[in-house]
């Protein structure tokens, strides 16, 4: 085994030790990822929330145990494979041995430990852009057309982990137009790994339109209840934050590309980063939607300053360029993370407001960011739910029906009982089982929205109670309230039915 070989090992280990030590055992997990968890049991080609690549990886945590450790495991994967991959790039651009260590620092170091930090879709689509890219450079530089077929793959499988993979493309193409390398667009073959490339999409795609698109319906509520709120200005703030302690060794990469001779033949990657910055700007996308962009700039930047930095004095620097990614990390570690625990941050709230942390998709700031509010509160809310289900005349004949999908797939996971709630929020909606008839109601309702539950529902049930509430003052649950109606006066499966029906046709 090689010197660099065992480098490399090194700095996976890390990145796993840092993914599992970084999140204080005060948190559950972050309401997305019970949603993502809860479509391993309800296997398709699409959901209306995320393309199906998530459920795969769900499907294999549940046959593992699904236990916190393989939930965390996966994103920690995707984020060394992206570290791999850096590493693998610097090597193809012949960088030594410095080159490979700065770039695996500054990719360790950086905010790609948050992202990996949640079993959401985010960490592999990071991975398939940096791959994506990789494989490009592959073929620019072996002229060998197998890649483009494997580039092909790529894509469609980061396409069915996360559709934000398209302004990849959008960025890419006007560059390579711009560059001697729109020879590609002459390939023929390129039009055959194309035809691939849709192919392995198309089962995603043929249940888009069966299902009637349901991304546009969730693109237009996005950008009416999220994206709105975005700006543009604080976007581009935040580009800089995610790798703050490489910044320089991006910079120098975006020169490198434009002025050192043996980048030229890459130089669309310049123009292809702008590009794609133009196009998240204008469509006001969340900043974290870019983190992909990064990784790849980071190898070039470490060939470039290994090159630059090998002679004369200029070589006292190498060691700074290492030392920035891990003296910012300080500062990061001791904010960007929950390692602290919640009350410790309402206590020292300044330093994270100066952050911007505290501003939620609301537009508006609160006691924690929003991510750690997103993640208290939810065994507190199972365990109430179990209790109260368990005192139940005919249990399993009782719907337990949420407000939102966070609701639903946290009294899922955590529930001992076997409870399998449901809600018309998300993909919730198409999980129903209407063959029960049903006896019970327990309603998990939002505190803002549950002032008239008792005279709406209470009609059609024997008796109606409150059993519970969430009472972490810190969860974004905060008072979320638990209702249990019995002994059914009537078929409540018309009802839900129909509000199935008016949900879908809502979407």
């Amino acid at each position: 085994m090689t010197k660099k070989t065992l480098i490399l090992i090194g700095f996976i280990i890390l990145k796993f030790v840092l993914q599992y030590v970084l999140i204080s055992p005060e948190y559950d997990l972050q309401r997305d990822e019970y949603l993502h968890l809860d479509q391993a049991h309800h296997l398709a080609w699409g959901y209306l929330s995320v393309p199906p690549v998530t459920s795969w990886f769900s499907y294999i945590i549940l046959v593992l145990g699904n236990s916190i450790f393989w939930i965390k495991f996966f994103p920690a994967l995707f984020g060394a494979l992206t570290l791999v991959i850096v590493w693998k790039t610097i090597k193809t651009l012949k960088g030594n041995l410095y080159a490979l260590i700065l770039g695996a620092v500054c990719v360790l170091f950086s905010s790609l430990l948050r992202i990996n930090m949640l079993y959401q879709p985010n960490s592999l689509d990071v991975l398939c852009w940096t791959g994506f890219y990789y494989i490009l450079i592959l073929y620019i530089t072996t002229e060998n057309k197998k890649w483009l077929f494997i580039s092909a793959a790529v894509f469609a499988f980061g396409f069915l982990n996360k559709y934000n993979i398209l302004f990849l493309l959008i960025g890419l193409l006007p560059a390579l137009l711009l560059s001697n390398q729109r020879k590609i667009l002459a390939e023929k073959k390129l039009y055959l790994a194309l035809i691939f490339g849709f192919l392995l999409v198309f089962p995603n795609l043929l249940w888009q339109y069966n299902n009637h698109f349901p991304i546009v319906h969730h693109m237009k509520e996005l950008a009416q209840t999220q994206l709105v709120n975005v700006d543009r200005v604080g976007f581009l703030k935040e580009q800089l934050l995610f790798f703050i302690g490489s910044f320089l060794v991006i910079l120098c990469a975006l020169y490198a590309l434009l002025f050192y001779k043996p980048f030229g033949k890459y130089k669309f990657l310049f123009w292809s980063i702008l590009f794609t910055l133009i196009v998240f700007i204008y469509f006001k996308a969340k900043a974290y939607y870019a983190i992909g962009l990064y990784p790849i700039y980071i190898a070039f930047g470490s060939v470039f300053l290994s090159e630059t930095l090998k002679t004369g004095w200029k070589r006292y620097l190498q060691p700074v360029f290492i030392l920035m990614p891990l003296l910012f990390f300080v500062p990061m570690y001791n904010l960007a993370f929950p390692n602290k625990s919640p009350e410790y941050i309402v206590q020292h709230q300044e330093k994270y407001k100066k952050l911007g942390m505290l501003r939620w998709e609301d537009g508006r700031d609160h006691n924690l960011p929003q991510d750690y509010a997103d993640m208290l509160g939810w065994k507190e809310l199972a365990r109430k739910t179990d209790s109260v289900y368990a005192t139940l005349p005919n249990p399993d004949k009782t719907l337990v029906l949420c407000d939102n999908y966070g609701q639903a797939g946290a009294i899922n996971y955590y529930s001992q009982k076997g409870i399998k709630a449901v809600s018309f929020n998300a993909d919730y909606v198409n999980w129903f089982d209407l063959n029960i008839k049903y006896k019970n109601l327990i309603r998990v309702k939002e505190f803002e929205e549950h002032s008239g539950e008792f005279k709406e529902t209470s009609p059609y049930f024997e008796t109606a109670a409150i059993t519970g509430q969430i009472t972490n003052k810190n969860a974004r649950e905060y008072k979320t309230t638990i209702f249990v109606f019995t002994n059914a006066k009537i078929d409540i499966r018309k009802r839900i039915e129909n509000e199935i029906k008016e949900t879908k046709n809502y979407q």
